[in-house]
């Protein structure tokens, strides 16, 4: 079961395909945006990670971390990070075990146990505030940028349109 908006967010500590070990625990204090979605490389996940690459600086501006995590492997991360010129850090969950904690595993396009496509928003107490499940990777962006503008007590700026 996914943990819902108002529960404590499952804490996870792996290494990005950089090679920085992320704890959630040290993210406390932060907005954190996790972004999991089925396939590093595919069109909608490409198209979905350099909308959120673009409004980088409007995150940061409102004080959260963005990080991808998918269950792809590490190589097959890197080349997606390479290909998509992304600097947020992206886990390989190749393990699975970050997708079961916030119930993002399932059968896509015919495969099991991939991440589907869904950005949980995490408050700075480490509780999940908000989820969007199966978002148009074209469009959500904006979406969470007013979510975290809201939660943050502050507006999103110009990126509305990304």
């Amino acid at each position: 079961m996914s943990p819902r908006p108002g529960a404590p967010a499952p804490l996870f500590e792996k290494r990005s395909v950089d090679g920085e070990l992320i704890r959630l625990s040290d993210l406390r204090g932060r907005h954190v945006v996790l972004v999991f979605y089925p396939r590093a490389g595919s069109a909608g996940c490409s198209i979905e990670a350099q909308r959120f690459e673009t409004a980088l600086p409007e995150f940061e501006r409102l004080g959260a971390v963005v990080i991808g995590v998918s269950t792809d492997t590490e190589a097959r991360q890197a080349r997606f990070r390479d290909t998509c010129h992304l600097t947020f850090p992206l886990l390989p969950d190749s393990d699975r075990s970050v997708c079961h904690a916030y119930g993002v595993l399932g059968v896509i396009g015919g495969l099991l146990n991939m991440a589907a496509r869904e950005t949980v928003l995490i408050d700075p107490q480490g509780v999940i505030a908000a989820r969007w499940r199966n978002p148009n990777p074209a469009a959500h962006v904006p979406a969470v940028l007013r979510a975290l503008g809201s939660e943050s007590g502050h507006a999103p700026s110009a990126v509305q349109g990304t």
